[in-house]
């Protein structure tokens, strides 16, 4: 399919084509500096790179054709709205556009300034009409995981057709209940979008390739445990990014090959970096595409990102869905237990979460951990107190890092990055 019929699909789904044009040209020399300037990189990553040049291309079609075959678009904004029943009801699940500064002067006519980047850029890439993800939804999903979200999605369900899961703050046996009846909801509003009824069947299949899609990044989370570390950061984080835009069964079987050759690799003594080099673990808020500065700022100041503790990274792959059920209530009762055991900082207390940032550091042979947090992001600047406590206590090594999207303090970052990677030398 070539620019001209990408063009005419762009303007059927209303979006401003001349804005459009400029996103996509920031963004490819971004990505180009970034990921294409990479030394030894594995050639399982062309699958990646071809996937990102084509994500407002070739994939939205792709979602075209599956409306035109009646399927539904279902677009969502976090880990908690449950995939497996989106995929039993044959609809297409998909991530939306955020990460990076995007119509924020309209977006700051729905939300306050003070609100963090993530929430103002979905409003801004839909109100700017940048989002061809967003305009091919037949139904977004948002979720109760902050007071931020919560309110935007209010301004925003005027512009767009919204639905909104409750998600528990706390792990009761009551929020359980809560959670479980919000799952239950969800199942119904599937069914009655698609008018398709999920049955034991399609719903233990679309278990099943959801876990499949966790289980490969599992498996590629314990390879970069190798030292020297088998692959970058940032590939790393762009496999999990475009884990949520891509087809699940195709990502699966690509990140499959990829970690294949990971292993050779491994076994070849071979790295992206000298074995001595600085190995560090991201902790906190989600990175979406294209929100990739501090890896970038990281990696070049002469450190190993070998984990991300985080919505786009482990948070949203430690865990599977039971598959033994084999009633529908079994198999609804195993998508609550797996959901509920997200330890997402919306929740309180929450000391697993700074357990599994331990665990993990030393699980991935971390030299030391980098907390990031969203400026205006009140979980996780929080929690970034609490868990730096807890790390010192463990003798970890650890900076904690507030910023937002725009590029204005990268030198800054760079500063604070490179005395941090200086000192674990």
């Amino acid at each position: 399919m070539g620019e001209a019929s990408y063009r005419e699909m762009w303007e059927k789904l209303d979006l401003d084509l001349s804005a459009h044009d400029a996103l996509l040209e920031v963004l490819g020399k971004f990505y180009g500096d970034i990921y294409m300037s990479q030394q030894g990189r594995l050639q399982g990553m062309e699958y990646l790179d071809f996937v990102l040049s084509e994500v407002h291309g070739l994939r939205i079609k792709e979602l075209q054709d599956a409306k035109a075959e009646g399927r539904k678009i279902v677009g969502t904004f976090c880990v908690f709205v449950p995939e497996e029943l989106t995929l039993a009801a044959e609809a297409v699940h998909v991530g939306l556009c955020s990460g990076a500064d995007a119509g924020t002067e309209q977006a700051e006519k729905l939300v306050p300034r003070n609100t963090c980047a993530l929430i103002k850029s979905f409003i801004g890439f839909k109100l700017a009409k940048l989002c061809p993800y967003t305009e091919s939804c037949d139904l977004i999903v948002g979720e109760t995981t902050c007071d931020g979200k919560k309110k935007a999605y209010e301004a925003f369900a005027e512009h767009a057709p919204m639905y909104v899961m409750e998600v528990p703050q706390q792990k009761r046996d009551a929020d359980r209940a809560l959670f479980k009846a919000e799952v239950l909801r969800y199942k119904d509003e599937m069914e009655k979008l698609t008018g398709k009824t999920i049955t034991a069947e399609t719903l233990k299949k679309s278990i099943k390739t959801v876990n499949d899609r966790r289980r490969v990044l599992q498996r590629l989370s314990k390879l970069r445990s190798a030292n020297p570390a088998p692959i970058s950061g940032r590939d790393a984080l762009l496999i999990n990014q475009v884990g949520f835009y891509d087809d699940p069964i195709r990502f699966t079987g690509a990140i499959n090959a990829l970690c294949d050759q990971i292993e050779q690799r491994i076994a070849a003594g071979e790295g992206v970096a000298p074995a001595n080099t600085p190995r560090l673990l991201l902790a906190g808020c989600p990175m979406a595409v294209p929100n990739w500065k501090l890896p970038y700022v990281v990696e070049s100041a002469g450190a190993v990102i070998v984990g991300e503790e985080s919505c786009i990274g482990e948070r949203n792959t430690r865990d599977l869905v039971d598959e033994s059920g084999e009633t529908l209530d079994d198999m609804i009762d195993a998508i609550v237990d797996r959901y509920m055991r997200i330890d997402c900082a919306c929740f309180t207390p929450n000391e697993e979460r700074t357990d599994n940032v331990v665990s993990m550091a030393k699980a991935q042979h971390a030299d030391g951990v980098i907390q990031y947090s969203l400026m205006f992001c009140q979980p996780y600047e929080h929690e970034s107190i609490k868990v730096g406590k807890t790390l010192e206590s463990e003798e970890i090594p650890a900076l904690s890092i507030s910023t937002d999207y725009s590029m204005e303090d990268v030198e800054q970052l760079k500063t604070r990055v490179e005395a941090f990677v200086e000192m674990l030398k």
